[in-house]
């Protein structure tokens, strides 16, 4: 522990169970110094354990579907009641309709699609443009979502949640300037290498995924934990002037072409 977060104040959104990052980018925060609410779509306050992290942090739990103006505005009221203005938000959630029902890409439901998008990014936008007209934010805050390397590379099965990924990355860069004109907000997502949590086990051929991006990353897959201690970095004021970022954290994947693993699995076919 280095109290990186004392004293600051947050949102956290998409703690589902154990194995969500969220979840552990929470209980890192808390350790760390952090006070925050902890929040989810009613649906996941149900059927997940988040009670449980909410009594394990002190953290007030606040129902919100975050496709909804109408209670992210109830949810930083609850906000602003505790705590006045915030330092950090973090978004993650994403899910994909067509993904779950196993719709190919080339026989997408457009109605899906568009429930994908308003999930999965657009969710992120209304998260901030809330914050920036209500003047949510300290100055120097920072704001982060979860994203993934398939925003700018093809990976069969992710199907429409590339194109979800890639408009939250576009939200961070296009936010990430108003926010700092306005007051010195940083916003930033993090491209994460496959990880067994509960959303991501529901993608088809997810396993493949994991075993294929360990061989091909020179660190290996970062774990969960390890994605969250960057994430409570980024809260951090170490990271001050880093903003408008996609920032890889997947153990070298992103910047290579090929690996012996790679090569010798193919020789030894």
């Amino acid at each position: 522990m280095h109290n990186l977060l004392q004293g600051k104040k947050g949102i956290i959104t998409g703690a589902l169970d154990e194995h969500s990052i969220a979840w552990k980018v929470a209980e890192t925060a808390h350790r760390e110094g952090a006070q925050f609410i902890l929040t989810n779509a009613p649906v996941a306050l149900r059927l997940g354990k988040i009670k449980e992290l909410a009594d394990k942090t002190g953290s007030d739990l606040v129902p919100a579907d975050a496709t909804s103006v109408e209670d992210i505005g109830k949810l930083y009221d609850a906000a602003q009641a505790k705590f006045g203005k915030v330092d950090f938000i973090l978004h993650s959630i994403g899910m994909s309709l067509n993904v779950r029902k196993g719709r190919a890409y080339t026989d997408l439901n457009y109605e899906f699609l568009a429930k994908t998008y308003d999930i999965s990014s657009i969710s992120f936008h209304k998260m901030m443009q809330v914050a920036y007209q209500r003047d949510l934010m300290n100055e120097w805050g920072s704001i982060v979502s979860l994203s993934y390397i398939a925003a700018q590379r093809f990976f069969p099965k992710y199907g429409d949640m590339a194109e979800s990924k890639a408009l939250l990355e576009s939200f961070a860069r296009s936010f990430g300037y108003y926010f700092g004109k306005k007051a010195k907000v940083r916003v930033n997502t993090v491209s994460q290498s496959p990880t067994p949590t509960t959303a991501g086990q529901g993608i088809a051929g997810f396993d493949a995924m994991l075993k294929y991006g360990e061989m091909m990353s020179a660190l290996g897959n970062a774990p969960a934990q390890a994605c969250a201690d960057f994430i409570v970095m980024l809260f951090s004021d170490y990271t001050r002037m880093v903003t408008m970022q996609n920032l890889y954290h997947d153990g070298g994947f992103s910047n290579t072409g090929l690996t012996e693993d790679v090569l010798n699995a193919f020789q030894g076919a």
